[in-house]
């Protein structure tokens, strides 16, 4: 009985339009009332929740990611990208996926690449007769890459949701390849929705400017390098990473490129602060929301319920797919993971999966719920920009998706894509 008041006072909160953080709180407090326990629990849950060294990451991941929005770096990694495949048919929407992928690594979020690649590219595609649909699919598409880069919160946020089982060094790795995947999907779509409107190919510049674009983008780009290579190298932890990226972001932006002023710099702090504090609120509340999960034991009688589906590896991950993709289309990212992992990582641990694998899938699930309404926050975000509903969007999605869906699937199915580069470089 406890459990059902746990899951439709969050569910009832979340109708009345209560934010997902204090739906998640809420919820909790009324099934402890119902369960006589001390409030002073939910409080202790919540500060034990937060105090973990390895949030430092977030504040200084994020704020990287809002200097180098702020700092100028998107309009270099967009001539890059121009200068690269813009001859391509298609030539701005395959320039859209590649600077969406690069930017996307530099910020490590879905909805900054949005903000930033959208601003320049939708209006610009447009302008080059491009429709609006097309131009904002492959925007927001492309920016779900950033959910799997080593600049990434969520990447942290995960690691600790699962319980200390997944190292963030492992995982921050793991994500490279299905990165690479989910990009070569993103390129496929674009290039045959592309040649299937009669899309324009542009003219290839040449070597000379494409070397000249590489080289002004180069700088902002090789943060992902300084992390991956600090880490494996030993020279400083992935917690430590994360203040390293935040001081490289401030000298490249102040110093190199110089476009980084004093009120873009308060700017990309107040924005820091107000995400990294939405951020923590969330994870102290849903800290106390997994300690009734696992009060309860969500886990195993949920997986109690998939077994007696099936006992099949295969249909067990494609219902807790679909799961994570409902949930998500509700759910703001990182709410999904905090909520979502304690249930479904036990599961799948049981049938085979491994808590690295498992959260490069939740990774792509919790991206492909960004681009979901209710919640879609990047989809909202791109139409916002492309001045299109997200009806007309929705109604020519179906290409995109599948590129999402078979990246999905493939490291879903496939250990390879996301254990094989850990594997080789963590061993």
């Amino acid at each position: 009985m406890a459990l059902t008041i746990l899951s439709l006072a969050f569910m009832g909160f979340l109708v009345l339009g209560v934010p997902v953080a204090f739906s998640i709180g809420l919820a909790s407090i009324t099934a402890i009332a119902y369960e006589d326990l001390p409030i002073a629990v939910a409080f202790q849950q919540m500060t034990s929740g937060m105090n973990a060294f390895s949030f430092l990451a977030i504040p200084f991941f994020i704020f990287t990611g809002e200097l180098m929005l702020h700092g100028g770096v998107a309009d270099r990694i967009v001539a890059f990208a121009k200068a690269l495949v813009g001859h391509v048919r298609g030539g701005l929407g395959m320039s859209n996926v590649l600077a969406c992928t690069l930017f996307g690594g530099v910020s490590g979020s879905p909805v900054a690449d949005v903000s930033a690649m959208g601003s320049v590219m939708i209006p610009l595609m447009k302008r080059e007769g491009y429709h609006a649909d097309y131009a904002v699919n492959v925007t927001t598409h492309a920016a779900l890459v950033g959910a799997l880069m080593p600049t990434s919160h969520n990447i942290i946020i995960y690691t600790l949701a699962a319980g200390g089982q997944v190292s963030i060094a492992a995982l921050i790795v793991a994500g490279i390849v299905p990165a690479l995947l989910l990009t070569v999907c993103n390129l496929a779509a674009a290039y045959l929705v592309a040649r299937r409107r009669g899309y324009p190919a542009g003219q290839f510049p040449g070597w000379a400017i494409v070397l000249r674009t590489l080289a002004a983008a180069l700088p902002g780009m090789l943060v992902i390098v300084l992390i991956i290579a600090g880490i494996l190298s030993g020279v400083f932890t992935a917690t430590e990473s994360a203040a390293v990226a935040a001081l490289y972001a401030l000298g490249l932006t102040v110093l190199v490129y110089r476009t980084l002023k004093w009120r873009q710099f308060l700017a990309a702090a107040a924005k820091a602060v107000q995400t990294t504090g939405v951020v923590l609120l969330l994870i102290g509340i849903s800290a106390t929301f997994g300690y009734l999960i696992g009060f309860y034991g969500v886990a195993e009688k949920t997986g109690a319920l998939m077994a007696a589906v099936s006992d099949s590896p295969w249909a067990i991950f494609l219902m807790v797919n679909v799961a994570l993709f409902v949930l998500g289309t509700f759910l703001d990212m990182a709410a999904t993971i905090l909520i979502c992992t304690p249930i479904f990582l036990p599961i799948c641990m049981q049938y085979g999966m491994g808590p690295v694998q498992f959260g490069i899938v939740m990774l792509l699930n919790c991206a492909l719920g960004l681009n979901t309404p209710p919640v879609g926050t990047t989809q909202f975000v791109g139409c916002a920009i492309g001045q299109v509903s997200v009806g007309t969007v929705m109604r020519t999605i179906w290409p995109f998706y599948g590129a999402l869906l078979v990246a999905l699937a493939l490291v879903t199915y496939v250990p390879a894509f996301s254990l094989w580069l850990p594997g080789q470089l963590l061993s």
